[in-house]
């Protein structure tokens, strides 16, 4: 595999951005190595500045469920750019979508749009904390929410991936009014609800998880912070940024049958283009200005060519018998790299809902949280990883990330992924 004109790159990256990166995963720290500086895509591949073409996992880190360059979302973020990249001011465009997604989600009255993920969860905060007229605030141990201050407090995704401490430049005050949980620790919950339910403002939480690998909720956990949550009166917040319209059409909360009340978007709201989203019940997000005194804002929020992106992604998903077919391709990737592990005589655990999937190398036991996560050999796994890329497979480099599957992986790359991982597997041994 060609490195030439990445490595020259990255060098020349590293003088004049801190790590060389703009988001830090893509330094490949936890994997060792240089990245590959990507040059374009299309479908389910990608190529890179020194030509090397890769079957790609990662998809952008999750909007890319129809695969780089989805031709109907080319041609309407194509059009839109036209008329101008942005207005500040309102567009039918931001009407369309919103509807588009209330009409979707039974849990959503109103939608606000923002243009990040990282947005939509700060704001969703900011306003269960107006709503209920309470400071703190409930998140749990590996889940990521996005870098807002009191929001890196056991993190998953990069911070976890780094090993940073849990709130470098964040004041105390700030990080003191985050409580963190264990995910999937039912008892654990109830003792604090039972403590300090009535200080809470909300409860954030990936519905599946996803910054930390993926892994499921236990039977009954969501149902039991439901209940626990309208008990005391505490604002659940779903952040389906990653999980939102991919892997259910009415996202995690349709695929579950639980009915938070605010719910965070991002990534394929968007189409690939920057952009997030917040919304949930009209008495809660009526709190939002200029409607009520909660106070957000954005001059890119609603961005023209974003919303049309996101709306020609989302009119793409309307049919359940797609969610079926990807279903059915990422079974056969799931099943094939257990043959693969099962042929190498390599013990790890493969977990996946939909079309997101994680391998934790461990002794193939379930993987329930984010010290179950930590547990796992990351060495291996970069060691792995790297023998996938010399042979033309992309994934995430970290064991903390999830794959993403998009319907124009085909069943042949499937087959080569499995033949690909069945020959990185034995050189592992």
């Amino acid at each position: 595999m060609k490195t030439e004109r990445s490595a020259e790159l990255m060098r020349r990256a590293q003088t004049v951005i801190p790590g060389g990166v703009n988001s830090p995963v893509r330094a490949f720290r936890a994997v060792g190595g240089t990245p590959p500086f990507i040059s374009r895509a299309e479908g389910a591949y990608i190529w890179d500045v020194d030509g090397n073409r890769f079957i790609d996992y990662v998809g952008s880190w999750g909007p890319m469920i129809l695969g780089h360059a989805a031709p109907d979302v080319v041609e309407a973020a194509t059009n839109a750019i036209k008329r101008s990249s942005s207005f500040g001011a309102p567009t039918e465009g931001e009407v369309k979508l919103a509807e588009l997604v209330v009409e979707r989600m039974p849990s959503v009255d109103r939608l606000r749009l923002t243009s990040s993920g990282t947005e939509a969860c700060m704001s969703a905060i900011r306003v269960a904390r107006g709503y209920t007229q309470r400071e703190t605030i409930l998140k749990f141990e590996g889940c990521y929410h996005g870098h807002a201050d009191y929001l890196l407090v056991k993190a998953g995704s990069g911070v976890a991936t780094f090993g940073l401490p849990d709130s470098p430049g964040v004041p105390a005050s700030f990080a003191q009014q985050t409580l963190t949980l264990p995910y999937n620790n039912i008892d654990k919950l109830e003792e604090l609800f039972a403590e300090r339910g009535s200080e809470l403002a909300c409860a954030i939480i990936e519905p599946i998880s996803g910054n930390m690998g993926v892994i499921k909720p236990s039977p009954n956990y969501h149902a039991r912070l439901r209940e626990l949550c309208t008990q005391h009166g505490v604002v659940l917040i779903f952040d389906e940024v990653m999980t939102g319209f991919r892997v259910h059409p009415q996202c995690a909360q349709g695929l579950l049958g639980i009915t938070p009340d605010l719910t965070c978007f991002g990534k394929i709201i968007g189409g690939g283009l920057p952009m997030g989203g917040y919304g949930g019940r009209a008495e809660i997000m009526d709190m939002v200005a200029p409607v009520g005194p909660v106070y957000q804002a954005g001059t890119l929020s609603g961005n023209p060519c974003a919303v049309a992106a996101g709306t020609a992604t989302l009119k793409s998903l309307e049919n359940q018998n797609l969610y079926d077919q990807l279903e059915k391709t990422c079974q056969s990737l799931e099943d094939g790299l257990q043959e693969a592990l099962k042929d190498a005589g390599i013990t790890a655990c493969i977990q996946r809902v939909g079309s997101m999937l994680t391998l934790f190398f461990n002794d193939g036991s379930p993987v329930h949280n984010f010290q179950d996560v930590a547990a796992c050999d990351h060495n291996r796994f970069g060691q792995w990883f790297h023998a996938m890329l010399e042979r033309g497979i992309y994934l995430p480099p970290s064991g903390y990330e999830a794959w993403f599957v998009s319907f124009t992986h085909t069943p042949e790359d499937i087959e080569r992924t499995i033949d690909t991982a069945r020959a990185s597997f034995r050189a592992l041994v």
